[in-house]
């Protein structure tokens, strides 16, 4: 069984995702339970999901300003305030060095003592959190966190030029892959999940069945975790970094 820090021991959660929306439909019950407790929780926003839409009207750059806007409200709605958006282009992200030392300069900055992101490896068993920018995003970030951002010669630039001292995430949680070994039970916080979601109009007023959906996949999260019948649980691979 992994250990998993206490949230009596986290100060700051930094969630970095690769699009708006992704970290609410992975993670919003679990950040609106974490900004309950006064943990401070930061997003971290790589690309501003210019080329996601439905039915749009909009070019990228008024799809991406959208999408910004409805992140903003959508974070707003489980508490938090503080988000960094890096602007890379939709669909295009790679796992490069530039993207790394980006995550690092971010981990830095907030210096949080949970990351949460996306799994690097393909979920065979449901495709869409194998977007090939979710599995970028997700091995940046675990290269920023380790060694990285910990690593005082690692992009020495940082502390030379930005005064960014080294630091050490101290857990990694990965949402969308098949190894989950953690569930936070989210039932008391459903709905703020669901209003979150709403907030990307763009991307789900086309979806009817939206609460429908989503409940019943975090139903069997529930089941799967052991919860009792009628709760509903977020899943995560738990990953300590030590």
């Amino acid at each position: 069984m992994v250990t998993v820090l206490d949230d009596t021991d986290i100060g700051r959660v930094l969630v970095v995702t690769a699009h708006p929306d992704d970290v609410d439909f992975a993670a919003a019950g679990t950040v609106a339970r974490l900004t309950d407790k006064g943990i401070e929780v930061v997003y971290c926003i790589v690309t501003d999901g210019d080329a996601g839409g439905f039915d749009r009207e909009l070019d990228h750059g008024g799809m991406a300003a959208l999408r910004r806007a409805e992140q903003t409200e959508a974070a707003r709605r489980v508490g938090v305030k503080d988000l960094r958006f890096l602007g890379y282009r939709d669909g295009t992200v790679e796992q490069t060095l530039g993207l790394r030392r980006d995550i690092a300069r971010v981990i830095r900055q907030v210096r949080p003592d949970r990351v949460v992101t996306s799994t690097p490896e393909r979920n065979y068993a449901r495709l869409g959190p194998s977007h090939p920018d979710h599995r970028a995003v997700g091995g940046a970030t675990l290269d920023a966190v380790y060694p990285d951002a910990r690593n005082p010669y690692a992009f020495p630039e940082l502390l030379a030029e930005e005064g960014l001292e080294a630091w050490t995430v101290r857990e990694v949680w990965l949402s969308g892959g098949q190894a989950n070994n953690h569930y936070v039970d989210v039932t008391t916080v459903v709905d703020r999940k669901i209003a979150a979601l709403r907030a990307h109009v763009s991307q789900t007023s086309h979806m009817e069945t939206l609460e429908q959906f989503v409940k019943a996949f975090l139903a069997a999260n529930a089941q799967t975790a052991g919860l009792p019948e009628g709760s509903y649980a977020e899943g995560f691979q738990v990953v300590p970094t030590a």
